[in-house]
């Protein structure tokens, strides 16, 4: 017995393989789509994330790192001043920060410098961040040698710490 050998494809064969790649590239192009996005809102998500850490960690830092000297005030704004802390974004030797909620859009700044007055004065010279937008809850409580933070961003879930051991 001869065995028939095949010398190349078909037209039909050739139509039928185009078919099925036309069939199979959209779905495998959607799904790399659909995993870019995945990517990109990921990222965004722990970008934010790592936002809100550096800012807690750096509240944190300005808290420990304070002779004590704390005071907090709720009037027109939410604030919490350290007198004099060591944890300076700006070399400072000694820094004077503080910490404010501005009511009309909840803004959460940090500002540092060495002696100033707040509200500020236009000559007074200090380095303002934003720390944090759509703040809905910025309470310190100060007791004895004990620090309680709360902190919530609008539809996020509230971060609190407890320091104990400031002098």
């Amino acid at each position: 017995m001869l065995k028939k050998q095949r010398g190349a494809f078909t037209i039909i064969e050739v139509l039928i393989s185009i078919v099925l790649m036309g069939i199979i590239l959209p779905a495998l192009y959607e799904s790399v789509i659909l995993l870019r996005n995945s990517n990109s809102h990921l990222f965004e998500h722990l970008e934010k994330a790592k936002k809100v850490t550096q800012a807690t960690d750096t509240l944190y830092l300005d808290l420990v790192s304070s002779d004590g000297n704390i005071s907090i005030q709720k009037d027109e704004f939410s604030r919490v001043c350290i007198e004099n802390t060591k944890n300076s974004l700006y070399a400072l030797s000694v820094a004077k920060v503080c910490w404010v909620v501005l009511k009309h859009n909840n803004t959460l700044l940090r500002i540092e410098g060495y002696d100033y007055h707040l509200p500020l004065k236009e000559d007074e010279k200090v380095e303002v961040n934003t720390v944090m937008e759509n703040v809905e809850l910025f309470d310190v409580y100060f007791a004895k040698d004990k620090i309680l933070v709360l902190l919530q961003q609008k539809a996020k879930e509230p971060i609190s710490f407890m320091i104990q051991g400031i002098e």
